[in-house]
């Protein structure tokens, strides 16, 4: 009796081992699903970017309600504010240059980066009024430099100030947004403003800017593409989103004037800027190479060395290759 009783005793412990790692292994399977099952997909984009083009398609609404999203978007002045949406979770996938990813990891942000577009550096710039005395960046001694703080820009001037043998301790920098700093360029309460396109094509055309430095043989100026690490394990939304981004991005190389007319209308800016800042930008989606990290990595350092972050960080920690993980590959 007591054999039997042990033996039955047995059987259970053995069905219930085989009931628990049924219950796991659900769980597990529910987690993994719940990686992919995110309903809504929010995507942070500026005032003017592939992303923005992409939006004002709809191409990618429609791919990603095919898959059981949809998409929420959120506009931004520019990318430190942006990269502030991801590290608090009000966004999952957005783009910045390459400055605002740095401040981000420094501030432990939880991105990844995940593609970036071909080097620009004729895309930003540092430019002064069309009457100004100022000729060079060393002439900026002692003026006001408007810019947007931890931007890309904000890397392309500290590479300037440095070619000319000054520091940011020789100007005196003006934090503003890009319509705030056009507004104090205008009224002449900046020196220098140090932008990008489209506000540079418009600053150009519109207000006969003099270019003194722009990004060329100083900065690459990329476009990154970065999510968060949660976001960057979802496989089936970020590669449609990448689809549809080399998609629209092939689009827009081969009819600059049919997108400026497209999205004029949506920016707020003329047809005659964007065609110049289309014409002007490099295309393709491009994996995040060992390159673009050590380029990356380059501009975290000397961020560091000025005091500009508070800790060194290494970039390759963000790299997509250290976040690969299980999300229902």
């Amino acid at each position: 009796m007591k054999k039997k009783q042990i033996w039955l005793l047995a059987i259970l412990c053995v069905f219930l081992l085989i009931i628990g790692g049924c219950g796991q292994e659900k769980t597990s399977s529910k987690r993994n699903d719940a990686k992919e099952s995110t309903k809504t997909i929010q995507i942070g984009y500026q005032k003017f970017g592939t992303l923005n083009i992409l939006k004002s398609k709809g191409d990618l609404e429609r791919r990603l309600k095919d898959a059981g999203y949809t998409v929420d978007w959120t506009e931004f002045p520019a990318g430190p504010q942006l990269l502030e949406a991801l590290n608090v979770g009000s966004i999952d996938f957005g783009h910045t240059g390459e400055a605002p990813p740095i401040f981000a990891q420094a501030a432990n942000a939880p991105l990844v980066y995940v593609a970036n577009q071909p080097a620009n550096p004729a895309g930003e710039a540092i430019v002064v009024q069309k009457d100004s005395p100022i000729k060079s960046v060393k002439e900026l001694k002692g003026k006001k430099v408007g810019l947007n703080k931890g931007s890309n820009v904000h890397y392309l001037l500290v590479k300037a100030l440095e070619e000319a043998g000054l520091t940011l301790d020789d100007i005196k920098p003006v934090y503003l947004p890009p319509a705030d700093a056009r507004a104090a360029f205008e009224g002449n309460q900046i020196d220098a403003w140090v932008i990008w396109d489209p506000f540079l094509s418009a600053a150009e055309l519109e207000l006969k800017t003099k270019t003194i430095q722009n990004g060329e043989g100083l900065v690459s100026n990329r476009e990154f593409f970065l999510a968060t690490d949660t976001f960057a394990e979802n496989e089936k939304a970020l590669n449609i989103i990448k689809e549809e981004l080399i998609k629209v991005d092939k689009w827009i190389e081969e009819n600059p004037s049919d997108v400026a007319e497209f999205l004029s209308p949506e920016i707020g800016m003329s047809v005659e800027v964007l065609e110049k800042t289309l014409k002007r930008k490099k295309y393709g989606l491009e994996d995040i190479s060992d390159s673009v990290l050590d380029d990356q990595q380059k501009i975290a350092d000397t961020f560091y060395n000025l005091k500009l972050i508070p800790s060194k960080i290494n970039v390759l920690d963000a790299s997509i290759k250290n976040n690969e993980g299980g999300n229902g590959k």
